[in-house]
């Protein structure tokens, strides 16, 4: 196995395999890539056994082969190089007697320096699914890179609730729909279909995947999605990501959605998220909870009462019914503000202690469901 590549272009890939191995210790084969090359073309492989990654980068191939190699240290050596060092040679060396892969040499040809890096034969890496066997469909990158935004945030860090740890994919007729929820709040963003998409089975999609393929996924242009029984397929560029389910039945969301609020707060939303953050400083850490002091044109934000002191700050605001006072965990309220797209927010509520709904004014395909806070 031999060839050359540029430095740049590579490194770029490792860096993304870099995100999806388990382990930085080289005893631990997750902890290594699969390079293969042939037909001029140099693709990498990576997986921590439950998320596999695959990409392509051309190369100029003297002898084809295929080899694995500890992700970090390869990522490492090339780092260490200059940006713009020119073509690097890639050159396997086995053993004199039995033939096996022994290790890497790597050198760049406008260096005066190698390296030596260990390998391994490719058989002792894992089998990798990264391809799909039931249909793919396409969806936009840009909207659901904003579905997985609004969502994302609400999913659950309990372990014992291993449901809860992902956001849930489900098709309902001809909606295309992600929940998340941590069973204190939940988040809901959906699209109108307007293409072909096939049914699939509702699926809960771990967080790991989604903020891999948020970080690197581009703005514009289509993302092609499969999802079977165990795995959620994505492809975008010259990726290839597959990742494994969350098994267990994801909560009946829809019993959490009011069916109708009362009331109807509307609000400047960065008057209500500067408020927030300055409240912070005066809000017990244990319970991290506001308060809500809702009265015809003006909102009262205020923080809870301690031996440190106290804070409250009014804002105006497009209200005219009863008054009410609603306690609220401040991070619940904060993140879903911070990742709307609009200039304005509403509050729906009907009384202190029903679930309130948060969402964008006008609004648009997604909401966010909080439960309030015991006021003491």
């Amino acid at each position: 196995m031999k060839f050359t590549f540029d430095r740049d272009a590579v490194a770029k890939e490792l860096s993304i395999a870099q995100e999806i191995i388990s382990s930085k210790n080289q005893a631990s084969i997750m902890s290594n890539i699969m390079l293969t090359a042939e037909n001029n073309t140099l693709t990498i492989t990576a997986t921590d056994s439950l998320i596999s990654f695959q990409t392509s980068v051309p190369v100029e191939i003297i002898e084809e082969g295929t080899t694995v190699v500890f992700c970090s240290k390869f990522l490492e050596i090339l780092s260490s190089l200059p940006i713009g060092c020119g073509e690097i040679e890639f050159i396997e060396q086995r053993d004199e007697i039995d033939g096996t892969p022994v290790s890497i040499l790597i050198k760049p040809i406008s260096k005066r320096v190698k390296f030596e890096l260990s390998s391994l034969t490719s058989e002792k890496f894992p089998e990798t699914k990264i391809e799909a066997e039931t249909p793919y469909f396409d969806i936009p990158a840009k909207e659901l890179k904003a579905m997985i935004q609004q969502t994302i945030f609400a999913v659950s860090t309990d372990e014992m609730r291993r449901f809860l740890n992902g956001v849930y994919f489900v098709k309902e007729e001809n909606k295309f729909r992600l929940v998340a929820t941590d069973a204190k709040r939940m988040s809901l963003a959906e699209r109108e279909i307007t293409t072909d998409i096939p049914d699939f089975p509702s699926a809960i999609v771990p967080t790991k995947i989604l903020s891999i393929f948020q970080k690197h996924a581009p703005d514009e242009g289509m993302i092609s999605v499969a999802i079977t029984d165990e795995s959620i397929f994505l492809k975008f560029g010259g990726y290839k990501f597959a990742s494994l389910l969350i098994n267990g039945s994801f909560p009946a969301y829809q019993r959490v959605i009011p069916t109708e609020q009362k009331y109807t707060l509307k609000l400047q939303k960065s008057d209500l998220v500067d408020a927030i953050r300055r409240m912070t400083i005066m809000t017990d850490k244990k319970t991290e909870r506001i308060f809500l002091d809702i009265n015809p044109g003006v909102l009262r934000v205020m923080s809870s009462q301690s031996e440190q002191g106290h804070a409250e700050e009014e804002i105006p605001c497009e209200y005219a019914s009863d008054s009410m006072t609603i306690a609220l965990n401040y991070k619940y309220l904060d993140q879903p503000l911070r990742v709307m797209s609009s200039e304005n927010a509403a509050i729906e509520f009907t009384q202190e202690m029903r679930a309130i709904t948060l969402r964008p004014e006008p609004a648009e395909d997604y909401f966010h469901i909080i439960m309030p806070m015991q006021k003491e």
